[in-house]
C-alpha cells in the first residue's frame, strides 16, 4: 500500500504578503522602541529633578548674596530650590498678581511683591517674592483681598527659583501670566524703572517673614517629588515592541509548518476505500433493480389496457 506525499498547512500567503507583514512588524517595533526611549529620558530627567529638590530644599538658608552676588546675577541650575535669607524692604506699591496658577486644584492668584535686599558688601538687589496664594473673588477676575506685606525692615526666608520665560499672553492691569522679573516689575503701578540696574534673574518663594504680618496669603506647598509613570510606560513600550516581532514569528511558524500525517491515519483511510466502493456498488444495483420493476409494471399496465 502506498501513500501520497504529506500535505502542508499553509493559508496560501505569498512571499510578498509575508514580506509586507514582516516590514510592518519591524516598523511597529521601531516606533515602540522610540517611545520607550523617550519615556526613559523623561524618567531620568525627572529623577535628576527630584534629586536636586531633595538635596537643596532642606538645606540651611544662606544670605542671598552667596547665591546672587549682585545685580544681573543669574541663579545657577545647581542652586535652584535652595533657601536664602533676604534682609531689606518690600515695595508694596509694586505688588502684582500671577494668574492661572491653582494650588492643590484651587483656582486663584499668587501675590508677587518686589523686595529690596541688602548685600553684605554694600548695595542691594531687587528680588521678586512670591508671598503665597489667594483664592478667586466673586467675579473671578481678581481676589476679594490681597494681604499686605510687613512694613519697614523685614527678614524673609525664601526658596530661590530661576526666572520663568516671559509670557506672550495678555493680562489685566496689575497681573501677569509668568514670574519673569522684567514683566512683573513692568506690571506694577510705577512700572519697572525704579528697579533698573538692580534686578537679578531669579525669584523667591516665601517660607517665613520676620516680623510676621497679621494676615498672610496661603502658604505655597513644597515641591512635588512624585516620579510619575515614565518608567512603567518605558517598560510597556518595550513589551509592545517584543510583541510585534514575536507575534509575526509565531504567525509565520504556525502557518508554514507541515502537517504530519501518521501511518495509522493513512491505513484507516485505505481501509475505508473498499467499503465506500462496496456501498456505491450496492446503491447502483438497487437502482437497477428498481428500474426493472418500474419497467415491468408499466408493460403490464399497457397490455391490460
Amino acid at each position: 500500500m502506498t501513500a501520497d506525499a504529506p500535505a502542508t498547512g499553509s493559508d496560501g500567503r505569498t512571499r510578498r504578503q509575508w514580506l509586507t507583514l514582516g516590514v510592518a512588524a519591524v516598523l511597529l517595533a521601531v516606533l515602540c522602541l522610540v517611545a520607550a526611549r523617550w519615556q526613559w529620558h523623561r524618567y531620568t530627567e525627572r529623577e535628576a529633578q527630584i534629586d536636586l529638590v531633595e538635596a537643596n530644599y532642606s538645606a540651611e538658608p544662606v544670605p542671598v548674596g552667596e547665591l546672587l552676588p549682585g545685580p544681573g546675577a543669574r541663579l545657577e541650575p545647581g542652586d535652584v530650590w535652595r533657601p536664602a535669607v533676604l534682609e531689606g524692604r518690600y515695595v508694596p506699591d509694586a505688588t502684582v498678581l500671577l494668574r492661572n496658577r491653582p494650588v492643590q486644584s484651587t483656582p486663584g492668584f499668587h501675590v508677587l511683591v518686589p523686595f529690596e535686599a541688602d548685600l553684605p558688601g554694600g548695595g542691594e538687589v531687587v528680588v521678586v517674592v512670591d508671598r503665597g496664594f489667594v483664592p478667586l473673588g466673586e467675579d473671578a477676575s481678581a481676589p476679594s483681598s490681597v494681604p499686605a506685606p510687613p512694613d519697614g525692615e523685614v527678614r524673609a526666608v525664601v526658596t530661590l527659583r530661576a526666572d520663568e520665560p516671559a509670557s506672550d499672553r495678555s493680562a489685566p492691569d496689575g497681573q501677569v501670566q509668568a514670574i519673569s522679573t522684567e514683566q512683573v516689575l513692568a506690571a506694577g503701578r510705577a512700572g519697572g524703572d525704579w528697579a533698573a540696574g538692580r534686578t537679578v534673574d531669579a525669584y523667591g518663594q516665601l517660607r517665613a517673614e520676620d516680623p510676621a504680618p497679621a494676615v498672610s496669603p496661603g502658604a505655597l506647598p513644597p515641591p512635588d517629588t512624585d516620579p510619575g509613570s515614565h518608567l512603567s510606560y518605558a517598560f510597556q513600550w518595550l513589551v509592545f515592541a517584543a510583541g510585534a516581532v514575536g507575534g509575526y514569528v509565531l504567525l509565520w511558524r504556525r502557518e508554514t509548518r507541515p502537517v504530519t500525517v501518521t501511518a495509522g491515519a493513512l491505513l484507516e483511510e485505505s481501509d475505508l476505500q473498499p467499503r465506500r466502493r462496496e456501498r456505491a456498488r450496492r446503491a447502483s444495483d438497487e437502482d437497477y433493480e428498481d428500474a426493472l420493476l418500474d419497467a415491468g409494471a408499466q408493460a403490464r399496465d399497457t397490455s391490460s389496457a
